[in-house]
């Protein structure tokens, strides 16, 4: 599992950006890739699944 921390999200469209802890790289959220709820500055641990635009953040949950 990746670590990293909530950069941006909006919850009103559904979506939202994690910067990895290792990596400092920013990954796309989805809402539908979301286990618990996520706000801005949350801590979260994440896999990777390759998207239509790259990788992004699934099976998001808070730490």
């Amino acid at each position: 599992m990746n670590q990293g921390t909530v950069k941006f999200f909006n919850e009103s469209k559904g979506f939202g950006f994690i910067k990895d802890d290792e990596s400092g790289k920013d990954y796309f959220v989805h809402v539908s890739g979301l286990v618990d709820e996520i706000r801005e500055g949350d801590r979260v641990e994440y896999k990777l699944e390759e998207g239509r635009k790259g990788l992004n953040a699934v099976d998001v949950k808070r730490t």
